[in-house]
């Protein structure tokens, strides 16, 4: 990244507002180095979500900034993301999981009013069963995000808040305002 007196503004104003904190106290954001080579300017938070203390889902969050602009992003600024998440062993082979796990990345951003464009990406579904030397636990499932998209307004807080209830909704925790109780959900207050 350039020297922070080089920063455009543009750029140093979405930095600013992606440093926001989380809007739920089970995910955990950080800085982490960004990636150098994508565009001129990066930044990148990772995020940790915990559902009972454990650990459930994780994920990386990317601004890129080319001032110059990039004709596929249709603009200077994009945002890139890697969401996994540990899958519960009921919907690892459900068929429409990966278009349900498509919005809940659209659907927050929309409630977020995230505004975009040239959003993109893919939704991977994975099983793993370990064996002979490998052998242990139980089979695993997994559920892998990956998208990037424009964002075409400046509040960029509305697009850390609407990827963070993506990861709260791959993570499968409930809506705010709402405690699970075993396998069923009660309002709070």
């Amino acid at each position: 990244m350039a020297s922070p007196s080089a920063v455009p503004p543009a750029f140093a104003r979405a930095v600013d507002a992606l440093r926001a904190p989380a809007p739920r106290p089970e995910i955990l954001l950080e800085e982490i180095a960004a990636p150098q080579r994508l565009a001129p300017y990066a930044f990148a938070i990772s995020a940790t979500v915990l559902r009972s203390g454990d650990e459930v889902a994780g994920g990386r969050l990317i601004l890129l900034h080319d001032p110059a602009g990039h004709e596929a992003w249709h603009g200077d600024i994009r945002l890139v993301t890697l969401v996994t998440a540990e899958l519960e062993d009921d919907l690892a082979g459900d068929p429409m999981l990966s278009a349900v796990a498509w919005t809940w990345l659209t659907d927050a951003l929309d409630q977020h009013a995230a505004a975009y464009t040239a959003i993109g990406g893919t939704i991977t579904q994975t099983t793993s069963t370990r064996f002979g030397e490998l052998a242990g636990p139980a089979p695993t499932a997994d559920l892998e995000v990956r998208a990037s998209w424009t964002p075409t307004g400046d509040d960029f807080t509305a697009h850390l808040q609407g990827w963070c209830a993506m990861l709260a909704s791959t993570a499968g925790l409930p809506p705010p305002g709402v405690t699970a109780l075993g396998d069923r959900a009660q309002r709070v207050g």
